[in-house]
Order: structure tokens, then sequence, then C-alpha cells
């Protein structure tokens, strides 16, 4: 499985996906729910912020956005993944945007029969019930509270970075995805990757910002699952060593459970709320976000699943790890 329930939600480019946006929106809208092709294609996408919901082998399974007007609307799951949380992992990727941005209220316009479902997540209905695209609406609403603390903080709240999507394509734009996020970190960062990023997390700026971490005092905690010792030994891998030394705050285990060898992806998340996830291990293509803490979440609680059923990393025992 993927991260809590098979799947995972990013933000999303417009000009870059939205072909895959488009066919969701298309499948739902305009083809179950009969909505005209006019009414569907607004004008408004390339000014909105998306997000993707995705399967563990990268399909494109959900969307929505936030519109300039500070609303939430197009959300969209395809059949076979309602009722298995994709929504409402949406809406919370929405509204934490919505949050970094620095709004303080977002609204929405419920289609009559999802009404229960938004006031589950704090909105409040307001105003009559009215017609759009043929079917029957009522306006809701949320103010947003202040930002909470992300997984693996300690100590008090903290300004967070803005929100920013990160995406890598290259060595070169995953390199500095990954030394962004290490460098927003306060105290802690879970990695899960296969073979430890040749070519990414072997390099000595990123070297030096894990050493920033696991020194950076009480709290400090890297923990890796790592899915091949054996090859990150024979690999020379230069994180090694650096964990050698740091083997209070640098902590490596590795998944034994047979769907948790076979998850396909690597992530990284920091304790701010950032993440960047790399679908394929064998490509540098990637998405993230500096701030958008309701997906960094949601890999957090998959780290700490498959954490708890890991084993120690027993190839580097004799490195005293």
């Amino acid at each position: 499985m993927g991260p809590a329930t098979g799947f995972h939600v990013e933000p999303a480019d417009w000009a870059s996906e939205q072909d895959a946006m488009r066919s969701i929106r298309q499948t739902v809208f305009i083809d179950e729910q009969q909505v005209s092709v006019e009414e569907e294609w607004d004008g408004l996408d390339p000014e909105c912020h998306h997000v993707l919901a995705r399967d563990d082998t990268g399909n494109p399974i959900g969307t929505g956005r936030l519109t300039p007007q500070h609303g939430i609307g197009r959300m969209a799951v395809l059949a076979q993944w309602r009722g298995r949380g994709v929504g409402a992992a949406m809406l919370q990727a929405l509204i934490d945007q919505a949050r970094a941005l620095g709004w303080e209220r977002v609204n929405l316009h419920a289609q009559v029969h999802a009404i229960g479902f938004y006031q589950r997540h704090g909105f409040v209905a307001e105003g009559e019930m009215f017609m759009e695209a043929g079917i029957e609406h009522r306006t809701m609403y949320r103010t947003l509270e202040p930002v909470a603390a992300a997984p693996g903080e300690r100590g008090t709240p903290l300004v967070r970075p803005a929100y920013e999507l990160l995406a890598g394509g290259t060595r070169e734009e995953t390199l500095a995805a990954v030394h962004r996020l290490l460098g927003d970190a306060r105290h802690a960062v879970v990695i899960h990757h296969r073979n430890l990023g040749p070519g990414v997390l072997d390099q000595e700026v990123i070297l030096d910002e894990i050493r920033r971490l696991a020194t950076s005092g009480r709290g400090a905690d890297v923990r890796i699952l790592l899915g091949d010792p054996d090859q990150v030994l024979r690999d020379g891998h230069r994180l090694i060593p650096l964990a050698q030394r740091l083997t209070s705050s640098i902590r490596l285990r590795v998944p034994v459970e047979e769907e948790d060898r076979a998850y396909p992806s690597a992530f990284l998340a920091n304790d701010v709320g950032g993440y960047l996830i790399q679908p394929l291990l064998e490509r540098f293509e990637g998405r993230g976000a500096t701030n958008n803490p309701g997906t960094s979440r949601q890999l957090w609680r998959y780290f700490d699943e498959v954490w708890e059923r890991a084993e120690p990393a027993t190839a580097l025992r004799s490195l005293g790890l």
C-alpha cells in the first residue's frame, strides 16, 4: 500500500498536468453528472491552485481546486475510489494550501448530497438551496484556524515557509528540492528510499543538512527506511559513515512485510509540512511542496506504520548501527 490507504495527494500545476485533471472531471462531471461542457470549463483553472490524488502507481484518481475567490471546488473522485478517504484527503490538502496562502476563510458550493461530508470537516451551511449546473447546491464556509504543529515537531510553533510547489525532473532539480526541504526542517525528517538515492542523498550539501538536523539538539530525529542495505553498502554510500557517527539521531530500519517491501516510490517529509515524493525510483521525476501539512501528515502516518513493523538494518550492524 501507499501512504495510509494506497494513494497520496499532491499539489498540481495546471499548465503541465491539466490532461489528468481534465480526464477526471470529464468522467465525473460531464459524463456521470451531465454538467455541460461550457459550465465545467469556466476559464478559471489557470488562475487556481490544484491538487491531484494518485494511486500507488501514479495514476490520477481525484482532483480539486482553490479559486482566486477563496473557494474550494471541482472536487471529483473516480467511482472506484469513492468511499476510501480520497475526497477527505484532497479537502484537507486544499485547506492546508489555503492556510499556507494566508487565507482566513474558504467557501464552497456543496451538492446537497455532500453537505454532511463537508459538515464533518468543519464547514457551515448558509443561505438557501440553489441550482447550479442543473444540480441542487448550498453555500458552505469554513473559518481557517492557525496552523498546527506538523508531525515530528517539538516545542512551540514556528513560522512556516511560504507555500511553494517543488518538482524534480532532473537530478539537479531533485537535488535542489531535497536541499530546500532539509534546509526548512526544524529538527526532524523521515526518508523512505530503497537505496538512498545515488546522486542526491550522497551529495555534500545534502549530507551537511542531514548533519545539521542530527545535531540540532533535543528532539533531533532523522529516520530512514532503507529497502536494500546490501546495495547501499556495495555502493559505499556516504550517508552510512555519518549515520555511524550519529547513531542516536540518525536511525535506519528495513521493511520486512511483503507489501511494505513492494512499495514502488520514495519520499522525504520534514517537520514543517514539506515533502517530496518520487513515484518511480528509477526516475528523478518528483512532486512536492514546501508547506502542505495534509499530504506531509499522510506520508508521516504511512512512514510510522511501516517503521513500527520494520527491523533494524542488520547488514549495517558491523558499523555499529
